[in-house]
């Protein structure tokens, strides 16, 4: 995709959601702040949207508290110049999204939120988002299962096998045209409704959202082990950042 393409679309804005205190992880400080390679692990994220000719401006939401130890530390130490703007996370995910996407205008013609716990996005991925929500308003990238996925009951009695060629494991970024993912936020806000994702939202209101294949390497750092995972694919790609 070149960056005329996404001209013609408007430009691109990407909301970084790291807002959540990441308590799996364990320890005092929130994982997107620790090291990965020595190095924090949003820098990782920021820089792989920082090194998209394609993108126009990063709005990174954090915990509230943690803005000035984000300019200072983070940003102004590790040089993140493409940062627009640093905002505070709301109580839930979605509500740091939208605080994220109230920072947007009309000039940004595509969205793209991404979790600021998946510092391994490729280039291929970002630039392939871009421009399938340029073209259908609302995409999503994932991996088909390979595991056989079972439903059960309260009662721990399984219920159903699902059709795992159906199935897929959902990564970010998400992208959208700006005024779909703002249509299905305000729906959203009215009814009181919380998705688990940005995709859940546009859904449901009846928009339909096309999936991509996504990145194996593009993983989450949830838990001490994904730290693990995340050193050994950086010493795989031999410490590029």
């Amino acid at each position: 995709m070149e960056k005329g393409d996404a001209g013609r679309i408007g430009g691109v804005a990407v909301i970084v959601a790291a807002g959540g205190s990441g308590t799996r992880m364990g320890g005092s400080r929130a994982k997107q702040y620790l090291p990965l390679g020595g190095i924090p692990l949003i820098v990782h994220v920021l820089r792989r949207f920082q090194e998209c000719p394609l993108v126009g401006k990063i709005l990174l939401v954090v915990p509230g508290g943690d803005i000035p130890f984000v300019r200072e530390e983070i940003l102004d130490k590790y040089e993140v110049a493409a940062i627009a703007s640093v905002t505070a996370g709301g109580r839930e995910r979605q509500d740091s999204v939208r605080n994220g996407l109230s920072l947007t205008g009309e000039g940004d013609g595509i969205v793209l939120v991404h979790d600021g716990a998946r510092p391994f996005v490729t280039p291929a991925l970002i630039e392939a988002v871009i421009r399938v929500a340029g073209e259908t308003g609302a995409v999503c990238p994932g991996i088909p299962l390979r595991d056989t996925v079972k439903s059960a009951g309260d009662d721990g009695l399984v219920s159903k096998t699902l059709d795992r060629n159906r199935l897929w494991a959902v990564q970010t970024p998400q992208g959208f045209r700006r005024e779909v993912l703002l249509e299905a936020f305000r729906r959203a806000g009215e009814d009181g409704f919380y998705g688990t994702d940005e995709a859940s939202l546009v859904e449901r209101t009846g928009r339909p959202v096309r999936i991509i294949r996504g990145a194996e390497e593009n993983i989450k750092i949830t838990t001490p082990e994904d730290l693990l995972l995340g050193e050994y694919l950086l010493n795989r790609r031999g410490r590029v950042s």
